[in-house]
């Protein structure tokens, strides 16, 4: 679950620090509701068409937790992962062990990506990164590699919009991570980035995003207080 660029002082910058990336494993399930659970759900909705010796697209693939658990759960799908992070590509590449055998790990954004066709692509914890503009084009470029119907999964931060309930919402954001044993220190000035440098939208918007791209049948399945999830279909 990776950025798809990295600005010196943006909160993607971590991934190419040597401690954060060591310690990478750790974050999302403190920081994100149901993170296990999310990348199951995520797994299950694949499942529903790729086929089962099919093809998948992982975009911000660093770390390798999405991959090793859709990886260990098909044993005959074979996965393309693109993340512009060598140090995470690395983590990844070290966490997977036995299951590179079916992976292709490719340093980049989704332009370098092969142009497939895949029978499903999914998209975790990486698009609150992208500019607007950069996130429209990715995700035309996505639906672009995708054969006809192919599910595509999208789980990130979005919630509403106005300034009182952006307020709302980003508290619970950091009052999560703490009760995770993050502190709350550094959750505080995580809450200055989010609101500063992401590209956080309304649950409207990213569906209505999904929709300008190419993609139909888009449904929520799944929502962690400030993080929500989507699949839609090529």
């Amino acid at each position: 679950m990776r950025p798809e660029r990295s600005e010196p002082s943006s909160p993607s910058a971590a991934f190419n620090d040597p401690q954060a990336v060591a310690h990478y494993a750790e974050g999302p399930p403190r920081m994100v509701p149901g993170f296990t659970d999310m990348q199951r759900m995520a797994t299950l909705l694949l499942a529903e068409r790729v086929p089962q010796k099919g093809r998948v697209l992982v975009l911000g693939a660093g770390g390798g937790l999405e991959l090793k658990m859709f990886a260990e759960s098909h044993l005959d799908w074979t996965f393309d992962g693109i993340d512009p992070s060598a140090a995470m590509l690395t983590l990844a590449g070290q966490s997977l062990g036995s299951l590179n055998s079916r992976i292709r790990l490719t340093e980049g954004y989704i332009g370098d990506a092969p142009e497939g066709p895949y029978d499903g692509g999914t998209c975790i914890l990486t698009m609150h990164f992208m500019p607007l503009e950069e996130r429209k084009q990715t995700l035309a470029e996505v639906r672009r590699r995708l054969k006809p119907g192919a599910p595509f999964v999208v789980a990130h931060l979005s919630i509403p919009q106005g300034d009182e309930e952006r307020k709302v919402w980003l508290s619970r954001y950091v009052a999560f991570a703490v009760s995770s044993g993050i502190p709350s220190g550094k959750m505080e000035g995580a809450r200055e980035a989010l609101q500063t440098k992401l590209t956080i939208l309304s649950p409207e918007q990213e569906e209505s995003m999904l929709r300008e791209a190419g993609f139909a049948n888009v449904s929520q399945f799944y929502l962690g207080f400030t993080f929500r999830g989507w699949v839609a279909y090529a």
